[in-house]
């Protein structure tokens, strides 16, 4: 008995040994990676009229690509509708999923995903019209809200009115397009989603200046990539990627001096950049994937302020998502 035992657990480590190296070894064979996005929310992830995919959520991609390949383009982008975003990663048609989708229990746990890391801190907010005369969240009591279908924001949008007493409709849709198309056209009295996705989307209206947002945030959002379980290695790759873009930012390792910055005595920088250590070849990377990451797609800052704040359309202040040293809270754990 105990040896068919022994036998039974040698059997599972070695299946999971080889899962752990599945899918780092798969997007090399393939030569890209399937990344799942949305289908569309400006400054996180948007295809413009010729196919290009820019924003938060894509840099993490393209930072993925190019610390594994040298090359940010080898990426292919999938959009996902909210309602499949998870099943597609745990089937495995993509390989990791950074599309604003809020780390959560049990997302984390029981559903085969593993979140990996923050790379942007949200919270749910509502949109209305200036001429309704709302300016606070329970005013909106026995209004009709709409959200987009299979999110956290539907059930955040249960618990605060159940919490405050107050009776609402809500409609839901499939994507965040028709959601809002829905608000547009006078269906429902607000809008409710996270207020980085309120700020983008209300630039795309009609008349954005009819409407406004509520100051209330009802939820924490934080939100960043999830891979599948079962995967340490790939896990590792794509958390660490993450942290790489924030360290390099609180390092001063910008796009624009990264190769200068290779000549650094700075003992931290020379880590981050593999020019001592062989930190990357723990990932299964090579000892420069840092270098290469900053090279090709710039820090966590440079990153943030070409698609969400002062360099875009949108013009998000930093806010939480400012490092730690600038009083946010975005930190991430040294590389030594």
């Amino acid at each position: 008995m105990k040896t068919a035992l022994f036998a039974l657990a040698g059997s599972i480590l070695l299946s999971s040994a080889a899962w752990a190296q599945g899918t780092l070894q798969k997007v090399k064979e393939r030569d890209h990676l399937i990344c799942g996005t949305s289908t569309g929310i400006a400054g996180f992830s948007l295809a413009d009229s010729q196919g290009n995919w820019a924003g938060l959520d894509v840099d993490i991609c393209r930072a993925l690509a190019a610390a594994i390949f040298n090359d940010p383009a080898k990426v292919s982008f999938i959009p996902l509708a909210s309602k499949d975003r998870l099943t597609a990663l745990q089937s495995g048609e993509i390989d990791v999923l950074p599309r604003t989708t809020t780390w959560t229990l049990s997302r984390d746990a029981g559903q085969g995903l593993n979140f990996t890391a923050v790379n942007y801190y949200d919270g749910q907010g509502f949109q209305v019209r200036k001429s309704a005369n709302i300016r606070t969240v329970k005013e909106l009591d026995g209004a009709t809200i709409c959200t987009v279908q299979g999110t956290t924001n539907e059930l955040n949008l249960a618990d605060y009115f159940r919490t405050n007493k107050l009776k609402y409709d809500v409609v839901t849709f499939q994507g965040i397009d028709d959601t809002v198309k829905a608000y547009e056209t006078g269906r429902c009295d607000a809008l409710s989603t996270d207020m980085s996705q309120l700020v983008s989307y209300r630039l795309k209206m009609a008349n954005p200046d009819e409407h406004m947002l509520l100051s209330e945030v009802i939820s924490k959002e934080p939100i960043g990539p999830y891979v599948r379980q079962g995967d340490d290695q790939w896990f590792d790759i794509v958390r660490w990627t993450v942290f790489a873009l924030v360290n390099a930012e609180e390092l001063g390792v910008e796009q624009a001096n990264v190769d200068q910055m290779l000549k650094s005595e700075n003992p931290e920088v020379r880590r981050l950049l593999g020019t001592e250590g062989k930190f990357g070849e723990g990932l299964g990377l090579t000892t420069d994937w840092v270098a290469r990451i900053v090279r090709h797609v710039g820090n966590y800052g440079e990153s943030f302020e070409r698609n969400l704040g002062s360099k875009s359309k949108i013009g998000l202040p930093r806010g939480v998502n400012n490092l730690w040293t600038k009083g946010g809270i975005q930190f991430a754990p040294p590389i030594r």
